[in-house]
């Protein structure tokens, strides 16, 4: 009888079609698909790229947190699943008699952990859901698989931790990792920073190397123990550009390289490709929505978590499978706080709210902030703050096009600031201050702060513009300015001519939104029973 209940479940599994994990309307296998074959063209000769999925994360107890997988490995094969690896050849080898160009190894079918967890793709999976070739069980990692590491001329990966959470569901991570490091004689104290800017002196010449110099003085800021590396003291030492070329010659050419990948990651997912703008457009959309929903429902006496609940039930009716990362509603003084996630003030005032939430929608994560006041009007002193901050993100965005870079939009939108606070009184015209603590832009995509090169700006990169005023209680100025904080931050979509503001549907002007608050909510009907 045993046997034949299991025999049952085995059958029922394998007629099942993933819908609930992966979604029709995702990206394809054959847009994963291209996205390897884009990495191979950034490759060196005789390479190959070795992808680890993110461990599983234990939350409390035998609870772990919902998956997440690393944003590299999904981007690469569209699989949501732990305990995998993916590797990437430069070319087409033979492996066990069969020309390949990649090996991807997944955890098996197993219809108890299905039936606690849900389901896995397992090998058939791979090939019939997300389009591969050939895959393989976890176990077979290593040696197993017919590939000899040592045959590569460079192995392409990222530091590995050391502290993978030791548990059972991690335990075939823990297990490729250890393998994989044997293989490749993995040293044992390997040091990033060093390795990063290694890459960095390699890849410079005669007219950048200027730059680069200046970019280790700010390392050196942060990491003053690189400064102990005798190349890298000499690089930044050296006399002329020239004197550096030598230097850099002298830096060692290893065969593990686990700085590269990062930079080629960078350049792939800069530039967003149509499906992805499709997906990107969505999560915004859904974002602005739930803006719009809480300028309606907010009032005095309502709480922060209450807030935070409208925006993410909103995410939810549309079916956004997770928010792109913690809500951030900060009543009065706490929108100070550039990352405040507590969100436990329980009785909002009539001083301003800024929230700052994304929807995440088929992996991609929005990224919208809007400040209003609760009492659905602004006082004189947060009118004239909000128009500071407004003013300077309107020059952002009109300045936004190709060709233009992230220093030139911050630059534009803070001059701005710096001159209206100087002119309000708030500080000394030409002094520094930490009223606008914070860049103005990054790219948005599979992650909030997502992969980019921060170069100049190109068609079909998504960032946000982000410029912000936060006068904490205690400031050195007059205190009818404190506890005043107001973010503006909106998606932008970079055009063959221009930009698009894809947040646009979120008002976000001092007339826009109090005009937004005049209207009722539906949400006002829903009254809930009282509990002591």
């Amino acid at each position: 009888m045993k046997k034949t209940i299991w025999t049952l479940i085995l059958a029922i599994i394998a007629s099942c079609t993933f819908a609930q994990s992966y979604f029709k309307d995702g990206l394809s296998p054959e847009w994963h698909s291209q996205r390897r074959d884009e990495l191979r063209k950034l490759m060196p000769a005789n390479s190959v790229a070795v992808f680890f999925n993110n461990p599983v994360k234990n939350r409390t107890n035998d609870v772990d947190y919902v998956y997440h997988p690393n944003t590299d490995f999904f981007y690469l094969t569209g699989l949501r699943e732990p305990n995998s690896v993916l590797l990437v050849f430069s070319e087409e080898r033979e492996v066990n008699g069969e020309m390949l160009n990649e090996q991807i190894f997944v955890q098996n079918r197993d219809p108890r952990a299905e039936m606690w967890n849900g389901k896995r793709l397992g090998v058939q999976g791979m090939i019939s859901e997300l389009g591969f070739d050939e895959a393989l069980l976890n176990s077979e990692f290593g040696a197993r698989s017919g590939i000899n590491l040592e045959d590569f001329d460079k192995i392409l990966t990222f530091s590995l931790s050391e502290n993978i959470e030791e548990s059972r569901a991690n335990q075939p991570l823990i297990e490729m990792v250890e393998e994989f490091k044997t293989a490749i004689a993995y040293p044992e104290k390997l040091n990033e920073v060093s390795a990063q800017i290694y890459n960095m002196i390699k890849n410079s010449d005669l007219e950048t190397s200027d730059r680069v110099v200046q970019m280790l003085n700010r390392y050196g800021n942060q990491y003053p123990d690189m400064m102990e590396d005798p190349l890298i003291n000499s690089y930044m030492n050296a006399e002329s550009p020239e004197k550096r070329m030598v230097v850099k010659g002298q830096i060692p050419d290893q065969k593990l390289d686990i700085a590269s990948l990062g930079s080629m990651m960078d350049v792939l997912r800069e530039v967003k490709t149509p499906e992805e703008i499709i997906l990107l457009k969505k999560a915004v959309k859904i974002s602005a929505i739930g803006q719009i929903e809480v300028m309606k429902a907010a009032k005095a006496g309502m709480t922060e978590r209450e807030i935070q609940g409208v925006h993410e039930f909103i995410y939810k009716r549309y079916g956004a499978e997770e928010l792109g990362y913690p809500s951030i509603v900060g009543g009065g003084n706490n929108g100070c706080i550039l990352h405040y996630i507590e969100n436990d003030k329980r009785d909002l005032t009539d001083r301003l709210l800024l929230m700052d939430l994304g929807a995440e929608w088929r992996g991609y994560t929005a990224d919208v902030t809007r400040t209003i006041p609760v009492s659905g009007k602004f006082n004189e002193e947060e009118r004239a703050i909000y128009e500071l901050v407004y003013q300077a993100q309107e020059a952002g965005i009109a300045l936004s096009g190709p060709g233009v870079t992230f220093r030139e939009i911050d630059a534009a939108g803070r001059k701005i600031i710096d001159e209206g606070l100087a002119k309000l009184g708030i500080i000394k015209k030409g002094t520094d201050h930490m009223y606008f603590p914070h860049g103005t832009s990054h790219h948005i995509g599979l992650d909030v702060h997502d992969r980019g090169t921060r170069d100049v700006l190109k068609e079909g990169v998504v960032f946000t513009i982000e410029p912000g005023i936060y006068i904490p209680e205690g400031s050195d100025c007059d205190p009818k300015w404190w506890g005043i904080a107001v973010r503006i931050e909106d998606d932008i979509l970079i055009t063959s001519d221009g930009n698009i503001n894809l947040s646009e549907d979120a008002p976000r002007s001092v007339a826009a939104i109090e005009e937004m608050m005049k209207i009722p909510s539906v949400l006002e009907e829903w009254v809930l029973p009282e509990i002591d």
